[in-house]
């Protein structure tokens, strides 16, 4: 029997988490059955990036409790305007989420360097979801990735570790109704082994060199969802541009 990864010292510290977790936890267990492959393989201590697919409104919560539930504090990438709204705002700030700006591509660059340097400090991990939005796949594949985990990953010569989780779209299906009943859905999370890195970190950081990173990163999550559904994934990730579709957003069928 695999025994429970060892806490680390940001989870056995009284903060704003335990709060959230002691209500959030229990309510999600009712309605879903998370099994979680690779939990030891996340650092206890120590910063680093996780890199989940994105099929379901619903599965950052998923996300959030496997996360807990490995031993470390689920810190997001939010958009920086949720930081403003009222309540929501404080529950991010006090939870210690990462703010992401819509700004110029020098300004982006500027806060990507500045995050890695405080997740360093700090030793924290943060959860980044590489596609940006909810997957455009038709058959809820990973698709293509945007740099932003690979750039955070890089610039502080943080690990970045590759998951992959389904299940989600069975509670909440991709701009669906959430579906509570039958209860406890049955729900995995893998966590994979960090992405080797290596050939880009000291190489020169070219829009295509960030693609080429970004598409390994892509692929690693793939794998791992092949290995959960038991089919391969496609050989290319989808391409909203290719067929028409925006980038960000809500996507009209």
């Amino acid at each position: 029997m695999t025994r429970p990864p060892r806490a680390s010292q940001e989870k056995t510290r009284p903060s704003a988490f335990w709060v959230l977790a002691a209500v959030v936890v229990p309510i999600v267990g009712l309605f879903a059955r998370i099994r979680i492959v690779g939990a030891e393989k996340l650092p206890r201590e120590g910063a680093f990036v996780l890199a989940p697919n994105h099929h379901s409104e619903i599965d950052p919560l998923i996300v959030a409790v496997a996360v807990w539930r490995a031993g470390r504090a689920p810190r997001f990438m939010a958009k920086e305007s949720l930081f403003r709204v009222p309540a929501l705002g404080w529950a991010l700030r006090a939870t210690g989420m990462v703010p992401v700006s819509r700004a110029t591509t020098a300004a982006a660059a500027r806060q990507t360097i500045a995050t890695s340097r405080e997740l360093v400090k700090h030793g924290r991990g943060v959860i980044v979801y590489p596609e940006g939005t909810l997957t455009r796949d038709p058959e809820l594949w990973p698709m293509r990735g945007k740099s932003g985990a690979v750039r955070l990953a890089m610039m502080g010569d943080i690990p970045l570790y590759p998951m992959a989780q389904w299940g989600a779209q069975e509670l909440m299906p991709r701009y669906g109704k959430i579906s509570l009943w039958p209860l406890r859905k049955r729900m995995t999370v893998v966590i994979g082994d960090p992405v080797d890195l290596s050939a880009y970190r000291s190489a020169p950081k070219t829009p295509a060199a960030l693609a080429d990173a970004t598409t390994v990163v892509m692929d690693a999550v793939a794998d791992l969802l092949s290995g959960i559904r038991g089919i391969p994934a496609p050989k290319e990730r989808w391409d909203p541009s290719a067929h028409g579709q925006k980038e960000t957003g809500r996507l009209d069928s």
